[in-house]
């Protein structure tokens, strides 16, 4: 039987990674900030940042597969924090927890096989659209700055000590677990409440920016397969196609058959100049590299989004 870790495992990815690995067959042992699960090993809490709780975590267990998935990122916190305190906060997590599972894989387990969660905010604004592995990274936000070095120090551990990691560059994947505060979930939680008569608008920015969505459950299965290759790379994770959120906001509420104008109503303020732009990835790579492309259109993301939504009305 294999064995994983998960690191993140109570977030949307983590969730999908945990159902999908454990339908394969694999024994999950999942670390988030509030619990560990399975102890079969006696491990207890494991705090990431601690080395040598992470060092006797990966002796006793020996895991076949790490994914990486914990991440700091103003839109995961619940209240807002200077930039100071969130370099520091984001260092500790992507960064230096990070660091001490590479150095454990380099002295105690280098059989291991390790994932790491990138994000299309490494390239920033990019100047060429759609981007791909080879495309400049030119972050423009702690979250960008944070991720960029998080993925430089993956591919330090892959050049000088032969570690294998895969880096997977995520741009934008929705599901029913989303949180509430990202644009996607808002905008479906803001119209079926309207649509049950519990909420009377919804408040947006700029409905022109577009996005790279895609469904996360497609996304994990593709890291699922990444990982089974005999060489770690990079790998763009996208949908391959991108909308605006005008676009969600239409296909939301024509499945709820309501008008969008009479409750969309667009607050400049919301509007910034650090909004990400020009944001779409090429996924050809990994389409060649396993064969992975979405399985979930658009269209089909919008509707499980809302069917899901419309459950709690129920």
């Amino acid at each position: 039987m294999k064995k994983a870790i998960i690191v993140g495992h109570t977030g949307q990815d983590g969730y999908y990674l945990s159902k999908l690995l454990l339908k394969n067959g694999y024994e999950v042992i999942g670390i988030s900030s509030k619990h560990t699960t399975d102890n079969n090993f006696g491990i207890g809490q494991v705090d990431i940042l601690k080395q040598e709780e992470v060092k006797s975590l990966m002796t006793k267990a020996k895991p076949d597969e790490i994914y990486f998935l914990a991440a700091v990122h103003q839109s995961s916190v619940d209240v807002e924090v200077d930039d100071g305190d969130l370099f520091q906060m984001s260092i500790d997590v992507n960064v230096k927890a990070l660091v001490i599972f590479l150095e454990c894989i380099r002295t105690i387990s280098p059989n291991s096989k390790m994932f790491y969660a990138a994000s299309s905010h490494i390239f920033g604004s990019p100047d060429l659209s759609p981007q791909n592995e080879s495309t400049p990274l030119k972050p423009t936000c702690v979250y960008g700055i944070t991720k960029t070095a998080g993925v430089e120090t993956c591919r330090y551990y892959r050049e000088n000590y032969s570690v294998f990691v895969n880096i997977g560059i995520f741009y934008n994947h929705e599901s029913p677990r989303r949180a509430s505060k990202f644009v996607s979930k808002k905008i479906v939680e803001g119209a079926v409440a309207i649509k049950n008569d519990k909420q009377k608008e919804i408040i947006l920015g700029d409905l022109e920016s577009q996005i790279d969505w895609g469904y996360a459950p497609d996304y994990m299965l593709g890291v699922h397969e990444i990982m089974k290759l005999s060489k770690s790379d990079d790998f763009v994770i996208s949908s391959g196609a991108k909308h605006t959120i005008k676009d969600f906001v239409l296909e939301v509420f024509n499945i709820l058959n309501l008008n969008w104008k009479e409750y969309v109503k667009i607050d400049s303020r919301l509007i910034t100049k650090k909004q990400k732009k020009n944001l779409f990835g090429d996924n050809s790579k990994i389409f060649k590299s396993i064969n992975w492309k979405p399985s979930v259109s658009f269209k089909e993301l919008v509707k499980i989004l809302v069917e899901e939504e419309q459950l709690k009305y129920v």
